[in-house]
């Protein structure tokens, strides 16, 4: 299936982070946390101001980065767990 998102949206993957703490103790799946850091698989075009000109995005496909923990809706793309969500609920990008 392929999605092309609307105006400041961007369709997300999470990038999982490592298992192990620094000490060597494996974190059970029941004890992690869903991570904040995602790759950015699709972008919308950016929004439009008051005016109709069209913003453009800040981010773009294939960028890394750290969104807020409640941030967008989790859907399921050909069996992959995606989140949908906002240019606005993106906090850094990661270089």
């Amino acid at each position: 299936m392929k999605l092309k998102p609307l105006n400041d949206r961007v369709i997300v993957t999470r990038v999982e982070k490592e298992q192990k703490t620094a000490g060597g103790i494996i974190i059970p799946d029941t004890a992690k946390e869903k991570p904040q850091e995602g790759k950015i698989v699709a972008a919308g075009p950016g929004k439009l101001d008051d005016k109709g000109n069209r913003i453009p995005m800040e981010v773009k496909e294939g960028d890394r980065i750290l969104f807020s923990k409640y941030a967008g809706t989790e859907i399921k793309i050909d069996g992959v767990e995606h989140i949908f969500m906002k240019e606005d609920d993106i906090l850094a990008v990661i270089d």
